[in-house]
């Protein structure tokens, strides 16, 4: 060890001595309390994105902005709202699984509102239902067919009667004769 010679209160010590005075503290249970925080919007289907699988939310917030707090060394995913207000904790889904992890609540809620906004009545009547125009009505016309721009693949006629014929053939368990003939 260190035997390089201190005064300290009037004494002479190693720094070694005091280092042994002077005990270490004891590692910390847990990690350091960073955070991750992103923003996200949600989606009209009540769904936040997050490094690649979706979290739920309560229904009626769509287009809202929330953010997402994950707390680095836990399994929880926070969504909260700009005045921190919790909506909803989920346990977070590996990365880049593609998963949709869904409270059973929100799902309920959002049940609820879809079929609460249901209706039975007639269509809108101030949806304006336009004819086609001159240039949809040409495109059908092109490819219908009618005017055949002189390019051979426009002409291509595609004969199915010889799958049709095999599909036949196979829809059938063929005979003990039939498999001797071939």
């Amino acid at each position: 060890m260190d035997e390089r010679r201190r005064r300290v209160d009037g004494s002479e010590v190693t720094v070694a001595e005091l280092a042994a005075g002077e005990p270490l503290l004891d590692l910390p249970v847990r990690p350091f309390p960073a955070e991750l925080e992103v923003e996200r919007t949600i989606s009209p289907q009540s769904l936040v994105s997050f490094r690649g699988n979706y979290y739920s939310v309560p229904p009626g917030m769509p287009g809202a902005q929330v953010r997402l707090v994950h707390r680095l060394g836990e399994d929880h995913l926070h969504i909260v709202t700009a005045g921190r207000a919790v909506i909803a904790q989920h346990r977070r889904a590996v990365d880049g699984a593609g998963q949709t992890v869904r409270d059973a609540g929100h799902v309920i809620a959002l049940e609820r509102t879809v079929l609460a906004a249901f209706t039975d009545r007639a269509p809108c009547k101030t949806k304006v239902r336009r004819p086609p125009s001159e240039a949809a009505l040409a495109e059908a016309e092109r490819l219908r067919g009618g005017t055949a721009a002189g390019n051979p693949a426009e002409r291509v006629v595609i004969d199915l009667s010889h799958y049709a014929a095999v599909a036949d053939r196979l829809r059938t368990a063929p005979n003990s004769e039939e498999e001797n003939a071939d």
